[in-house]
């Protein structure tokens, strides 16, 4: 048997003003990463590509991975880059030969030409190829479009946020077009949509509606459906198709895909009024973190865990900068002791702090450096003195469960200290959804009272089980959930919340 793999992931923020060239794939390899080389750096990973190696290699197949593209969410992919990486895949299947064909891909990535950067790539190889089945796993914030669901022969999808099982969508896709090339089943499948767009602040699986969404998903796989997937869809992309829509994938019984796809979507929509999401005045709630804090004082022996404040309207892991100020400047000014934020990325401070060495002080103007014209607000840069505590490399792997041993490299990085509040500064951006990124900077998070991060549900993955209470800090951002601040321009409409529906 001979398998063609393959990896090409971004989530499009269309407000974002990060930009996505090529290279930001390949920052954690330093290049383009394909062949024997990414076998080895995704084997024994827990994200979609991992489980594509692990179920071929059980197999017994001959693996064929021209590429293993992966970029953290942000503006429009550069033309240039989808070119490139793309026609690493599409090369890859003109060579022929192949029993099967597994594509860890997104489903929400828009670039400056294209809407539908998975459709165009699955209709191109279709071009190619016709005939060979088609695995696809794809990310639970899809935005999907009838070409992605055409061009493929099942579709699996996360039924976790925050995504602990990655790898399990990857295996149920892998298995599926094991089970079609060897001939014991003929998948079909059924799509469609809803006119909503849910708050990803209200999507977590934690949580209702999205938690019995899911949770009728995989009734279903046990039952009737060989996949079935609801995406509720990435908000932040002003396409004609963002948001939420569910596919179903079943053994020849194309009706019985019809009637599981009807029932979910009715379910979701029934429930769009929960996936509604407002915010409260920043100042309001971090004092409220204030006062919690005080009942976590070492004479207070009720409380446990540390308060976690999420700066959720700048999370990178949805197209953020990174470098709002906002939410830090307010910690800052309502004194919050014994804290550690993560984080602002900027690449001048870091240099900067470098330069300084550890142990001395230095005065930066950390932050507020990428303008957001997509937003009437903007961040400023924020005047800090701190003494610079730690450097380092910003290399470190994922402790788990989500994308359990994966690498991250968030570029050269220091912590910096007021005395009260310690600052992580990086040079790339890079979610807070693992410990390890605090561990591998010399922090325990155990012994923090307030741990801020920029991160909107993702967090929880590492940092749920730790926490004492939650507490929404709504700063300033492209990842605002307040869509009044957002100009929606070629969203299909009327739509939910934007339209009374």
């Amino acid at each position: 048997m001979r398998l063609l793999l393959a990896m090409f992931k971004h989530e499009t923020n269309t407000f974002s003003p990060v930009p996505t060239p090529f290279e930001r794939f390949f920052r954690k390899g330093g290049g383009a990463v394909g062949g024997e080389a990414a076998v080895a750096a995704y084997r024994g990973t827990g994200g979609a590509l991992g489980a594509y190696i692990a179920v071929a290699e059980q197999l017994g197949a001959q693996i064929v991975l021209p590429v293993a593209a992966d970029a953290f969410p942000s503006g429009p992919v550069d033309d240039d880059a989808y070119r490139r990486i793309s026609g690493l895949i599409l090369d890859a299947v003109a060579q022929g030969g192949y029993d099967g064909i597994l594509l860890d891909l997104h489903g929400a990535m828009v670039t400056r030409s294209l809407d539908d950067g998975e459709g165009t790539l699955l209709k191109r190889l279709r071009e190619i190829d016709p005939h060979t089945p088609v695995g696809v796993t794809l990310d639970m914030h899809a935005n999907l479009y009838d070409d992605i669901v055409k061009h493929a022969t099942v579709i699996t999808g996360y039924h976790t946020y925050p995504h602990v099982d990655m790898y399990e969508a990857g295996e149920r896709a892998a298995r599926v077009i094991a089970r079609t090339i060897a001939g014991e089943i003929r998948p079909v499948m059924a799509w469609g949509n809803k006119p909503m767009l849910p708050h990803v602040m209200r999507q977590g699986t934690h949580a209702e509606p999205n938690r019995s969404l899911q949770a009728r998903c995989m009734r279903y796989e046990e039952r009737d459906a060989l996949a079935a997937s609801l995406f509720v869809g990435f908000p932040n992309a002003d396409i004609a198709n963002a948001g939420l829509s569910v596919v179903i994938c079943t053994d020849g019984d194309a009706a019985k895909a019809g009637e599981m796809r009807d029932a979910l979507l009715d379910d979701a929509w029934r429930a769009r009024e929960q996936f509604l999401y407002a915010s409260e005045p920043l100042a309001q709630s971090v004092a409220h973190a204030k006062a919690l804090g005080a009942s976590s004082a070492p004479n207070a022996p009720k409380a446990k865990g540390p308060l976690v404040l999420l700066d959720h309207c700048d999370n990178t892991a949805s197209g953020g900068t990174m470098d709002t100020t906002e939410v830090l400047a307010e910690v800052l000014r309502q004194e919050l002791d014994n804290a550690v934020f993560f984080a602002i990325c900027d690449p001048q401070a870091v240099q900067q702090a470098i330069a300084a060495g550890i142990g001395n002080d230095v005065t930066l103007a950390l932050g507020g450096k990428l303008p957001m014209p997509a937003l009437s607000e903007s961040s400023r840069p924020l005047e800090v003195t701190a003494r610079v505590k730690l450097i380092s490399d910003g290399v470190y792997r994922n402790r788990g469960p989500m994308y359990r041993g994966g690498l991250n490299n968030s570029g050269p990085t220091v912590v910096l200290d007021t005395g009260k509040v310690e600052i992580v500064v990086v040079s790339a951006h890079q979610e807070p959804f693992d410990l390890n990124c605090l561990s591998s900077v010399g922090i325990d998070p155990t012994q923090k009272r307030y741990i801020v991060l920029k991160s909107r549900v993702h967090w929880r993955a590492g940092f749920g089980d730790l926490a004492r209470e939650v507490i929404e800090c709504a700063g300033v951002g492209v990842c605002t959930s307040d869509y009044a601040k957002l100009a929606f321009k070629k969203v299909r409409r009327p739509i939910y919340p934007l339209d009374a529906l």
